[in-house]
């Protein structure tokens, strides 16, 4: 694996994404609060948006931490952001926000509407990927609820929204949204047993879904469902963190859906940054779920081959790997935390 800077100076980088509306745009988002454009080589100023008024980061997993476009995004002319505010020890609010009239490279601030928001317990585990599945839902990643040890059991229990993947349908016509038929306990909820689901994708050759789950003190875990299946999936947290019993010796599997790829701690490894399943131009590269760890810069290819699924390791990056990220022709790209560089990945 080969990695290309592309561009630098983005304070804290928490998401790369594209609005898939053939512009070839690359969108940065900032844990302060901004969102800025890659575009040509050039980051684009003034900021495409710029609510950190609204934002909060007391905690180190706080702030804006996702962005989401919806498939008719060049016609909508509305997005989808995940951020905490400044209520309480920092809320997690999902709202929807318009273009300014006549410049597509401007969001209108002033056009924020809140569609949910959760009142958080603790200030971190605050998930915050929000991603359009191929049935056109935002699925939207939702840690436990904070502090350690999941302290008030929510991974569990279907009756709360932390520790989950959620999915809603917020392109119809139901205000603010509304939840959609196979949701299996007739709420938000579409999986659960999550610990802190930082960083999710689906596959755009399969619609496979990887979700990157950051553990507690011991086991990183890649989590999985095959197209067009999951309902009701439960993950394990906090039965299990990973493949190891967490609070019980000898606990059961039974009902279990478990990971696909694990990693201990270890060796400066200590909380996993999903990726993307390559389907960019590179054929050595393709076919391969790409996945790194923030602390030690390490990048993995998870790839199933002979009916296993096998991991290798393909880079010790040395970067704080908060995100990567995908373009619209499916290269991937992976931020450096800490400096703020955006890296392209290629083929040697």
């Amino acid at each position: 694996m080969v990695l290309t800077k592309v561009a630098g100076g983005f304070r804290h980088p928490t998401t790369i994404t594209n609005a898939a509306d053939g512009s070839g745009r690359l969108f940065i988002v900032e844990q302060g609060g901004r969102i800025r454009i890659l575009h040509g080589g050039q980051v684009l100023s003034p900021p495409f948006l710029d609510i950190s008024h609204l934002v909060t980061r007391d905690g180190g997993e706080q702030g804006l931490l996702g962005v989401a476009f919806p498939p008719d995004f060049g016609h909508r002319k509305q997005f989808f952001v995940d951020y905490t505010n400044k209520e309480g020890i920092g809320n997690t609010v999902l709202a929807r926000i318009g273009l300014m009239s006549g410049d597509a490279n401007r969001a209108d601030a002033h056009s924020l509407t809140r569609l949910l928001t959760i009142k958080q317990p603790y200030a971190n585990h605050n998930g915050g990927e929000i991603v359009f599945g191929p049935d056109k839902m935002l699925y939207i990643g939702m840690g436990d609820g904070g502090s350690s040890g999941d302290p008030k059991r929510n991974g569990q229990s279907t009756k709360t929204l932390f520790g989950k993947l959620l999915r809603i349908d917020v392109l119809g016509a139901t205000a603010p949204y509304a939840v959609p038929a196979g949701n299996p306990f007739g709420n938000e909820i579409w999986a659960y047993g999550l610990r802190n689901p930082w960083r999710f994708s689906f596959d755009r050759g399969t619609g496979d879904l990887y979700i990157a789950d950051v553990g507690q003190d011991l086991v990183e875990e890649i989590d999985y469902q095959p197209a067009g299946k999951g309902a009701g999936a439960n993950y394990g947290w906090s039965i299990m963190e990973g493949s190891r019993c967490f609070r019980h010796p000898g606990c059961k599997e039974d009902g279990l859906t478990m990971p696909i790829a694990e990693y201990r701690h270890g060796e400066g490894d200590c909380s996993v940054t999903g990726g993307y399943v390559y389907r960019g131009k590179h054929k050595a590269l393709q076919g391969t779920y790409f996945y790194g760890d923030f602390c030690s810069g390490r990048i993995w290819g998870l790839k199933r081959e002979d009916g296993a699924w096998k991991t290798r390791l393909v880079k010790e990056s040395g970067l704080a790997i908060s995100t990567f990220g995908e373009d619209e022709s499916g290269e991937l790209y992976v931020a450096d935390y800490g400096k703020g560089d955006i890296y392209r990945i290629s083929a040697p």
